[in-house]
């Protein structure tokens, strides 16, 4: 089992905070979200900046159990 955290527009958008799953990969976390709500799109998933235990990851990093996934909508602005 893994905690997925999710920060800024993702969160604001999805009305999750946190959740767990068994996920192998993070791309299979970017599937799961996309099951589990309308209100996140797939662009917003591809855009996100992604931490696996505090370290940069990429959707093709292994997940095992016990791993913290934090997802981060990009910041905009002027």
């Amino acid at each position: 089992m893994i905690t997925v955290k999710l920060f800024g527009l993702l969160r604001l958008d999805s009305g999750i905070k946190e959740i767990r799953l068994e996920a192998a990969s993070v791309k299979e976390v970017h599937r799961m979200l996309l099951e589990q709500t309308e209100r996140i799109s797939r662009k917003d998933l591809d855009g996100c900046v992604i931490l696996v235990n505090g370290s940069r990851a990429s959707k093709r990093t292994k997940l095992k159990d016990g791993d913290e996934v934090i997802l981060l909508s990009p910041v905009a602005g002027g």
